[in-house]
């Protein structure tokens, strides 16, 4: 590659980044189901970390999922969470699309791959809640664990949406495949 491609890649990059951001906030505010024994609420962002994730790989996903997550947790007005949200998200599109990737190269098998580097990302991201609200936010663990049900089941919604989603762009646009 010369310098104007990798130029122009990372100026795609930075701005799939961005978009990628702002469709999460959106994707988070639009359905919020309240958490009343933590104030915390479950929502769909899940599904659109992912798919930026498994499209666009784990900057992309990572600066998505934290940035736009964290900005939709403070203009829901669930601010409390939103430092918490910016790195747990962060790291849960970071690992998915590394080991996305990682998995790729070994079986190359993109549904299996992608369905085992969500689950570890999404547990990343369920144990990550659980321990921000209880040493950051002082819940009680009993509150905490309540939460976990929800995590879990946004989890399997952004995997369950997020797959086919990838699979149908990855079809139309094969390009996107590099």
């Amino acid at each position: 590659m010369n310098k104007t491609t990798d130029i122009s890649d990372t100026v795609l990059k930075i701005a799939l980044a961005a978009v990628f951001a702002a469709l999460v906030c959106i994707a988070t505010i639009i359905f919020v189901i309240p958490i009343p024994a933590t104030h915390g609420y479950f929502n769909l962002g899940e599904t659109v970390i992912y798919a930026a994730t498994l499209l666009f790989g784990p900057l992309v996903g990572g600066f998505a999922g934290g940035v736009g997550a964290g900005l939709a947790d403070i203009i829901n007005g669930y601010s409390q969470f939103a430092p918490g949200t910016f790195v747990i998200k962060s790291l849960e599109g970071l690992i998915v699309g590394f080991l996305n990737r990682k998995m790729m190269r070994v079986s190359k098998k993109s549904s299996v791959a992608a369905v085992v580097a969500i689950v570890v990302g999404g547990l990343e991201m369920v144990a990550g809640y659980f321990i921000y609200e209880v040493g950051v936010l002082n819940y009680v663990s009993f509150d905490a664990l309540g939460e976990v049900p929800f995590n879990i089941v946004q989890m399997v919604v952004g995997l369950v949406v997020a797959v086919p989603v990838v699979r149908i762009v990855l079809r139309v646009f094969p390009q996107l495949k590099n």
